[in-house]
């Protein structure tokens, strides 16, 4: 298989060499991470996936990295960059089709995935282009109010699926938000899984193992 040639710095682990169908999981991380934190979990996802772990664009001090910046105001709300979160789902898009189409995987058969911020980018990318893949898998993450305008037509998910996990005690960003994730997506023709786990903003030992059960169920 050649090289992957894509725009963003990323790690791949490949499929297994005897999967007759592989599928593609993108993984993308939190703010001030990199590529390597959720690469970690790569030996844990099941063997018929490639797995592709993105560093993002914005850089905001060596080796953190970030989808958009956003700022905490007064009131306890967040602003972000709009811009830099439109420009990153769609250079994200672009990427995902690009890799899907080099290894050789439809779009029936992608994944996207990701943590805190990372998770945003994976549910946004379904909500507004789920043409491009199967599902989403999201950890500790919110809905944005700035993408519910680009929501694709409720027809465009029948058949996607959609995994929300959450801590109970998650202290940056509250377990409401999932909730609220939960309830947007039961208006559209989702299949959605996924629970909260007694734990705050990390992801929890029985909790990956349910994600990478509900993988395996979609393959």
């Amino acid at each position: 298989m050649a090289d992957l040639q894509l725009p963003l710095t990323f790690l791949h682990r490949p499929a297994a060499a005897d999967t007759p169908r592989p599928w593609l999981l993108l993984l993308m991380h939190g703010v001030n991470s990199h590529e390597e934190d959720l690469f970690g979990l790569a030996r844990f996802v099941p063997p018929q996936f490639h797995v592709l772990s993105l560093r993002a664009p914005n850089v905001l001090v060596p080796g953190a990295y970030a989808w958009f910046q956003f700022a905490v105001g007064a009131d306890g709300q967040r602003r972000i960059d709009r811009e830099q979160e439109r420009e990153s789902r769609f250079l994200v898009g672009e990427l995902l089709a690009s890799a899907a189409q080099q290894l050789g995987v439809p779009a029936e058969r992608v994944v996207a995935g990701g943590f805190s911020q990372g998770g945003i980018m994976a549910l946004s990318l379904l909500l507004t282009r789920p043409a491009l893949l199967h599902g989403a898998m999201v950890w500790h993450s919110r809905l944005l109010p700035e993408v519910l305008p680009d929501v694709a037509p409720a027809e465009a998910f029948a058949g996607k699926a959609l995994w929300v996990s959450h801590g109970s005690v998650d202290n940056v960003i509250p377990p409401a938000a999932a909730q609220a994730t939960r309830e947007f997506a039961a208006t559209l023709p989702l299949a959605v899984a996924g629970r909260d786990y007694p734990v705050a903003h990390t992801i929890a030992a029985q909790e990956l193992r349910d994600s990478m059960d509900w993988l395996q169920s979609l393959a």
